[in-house]
């Protein structure tokens, strides 16, 4: 098992996320996509995970544990400004389970991703909230977190994906 990190709340630990925590990461994110109404689009499976985290290091994972047991995750990687000319940590996902939540466990794993980006010199941290997301909102303005309301996510996947790539 992975050292765990001590926090400010008693009985909360963070740990880093190991090879032998695959089949955690994928249910919650299966947890995470139930609560936002999505389960139906999660296609990940342990070997996807297990080949894109631990294998091609594409993103990492944290937990929350909580009287030694896991509560919750974040699963962020790492991007790059090109105007600040440093790279930064996007958070992909953040999950508590709901019977956890209000006790500080998702602030507490915001703070440490935030030590990272500081420590790692990092210019941003950022994620997406879906707009009907009222708890979390609140909670991320309560935070400081500022929303980015005149940017327009675009996303390209499937076949207009692979028609795109096959056009060069």
């Amino acid at each position: 098992m992975e050292e765990l990190i001590k926090t400010k709340i008693e009985g909360l630990y963070i740990r880093k996320a190991t090879r032998e925590d695959v089949p955690l990461i994928l249910k919650f994110i299966k947890e995470l996509a139930d609560y936002e109404k999505m389960l139906d689009q999660v296609v990940a499976t342990e070997e996807i995970i297990e080949d894109s985290i631990f294998n091609r290091n594409k993103a990492e994972v944290i937990f929350a544990v909580y009287n030694g047991e896991e509560v919750g995750f974040a699963l962020y990687f790492y991007n790059f400004s090109t105007f600040l000319g440093k790279p930064g940590i996007y958070l992909e996902d953040l999950y508590v389970r709901e019977e956890m939540r209000g006790k500080g466990i998702g602030k507490t794993l915001l703070a440490y991703l935030a030590k990272i980006a500081i420590e790692e010199g990092c210019g941003r941290f950022e994620w997406w909230c879906l707009d009907w997301n009222k708890p979390s909102i609140d909670f991320y303005l309560k935070l400081g977190a500022i929303p980015m309301d005149e940017w327009t996510v675009y996303r390209m996947c499937d076949e207009k994906l692979v028609d795109l790539a096959k056009s060069f």
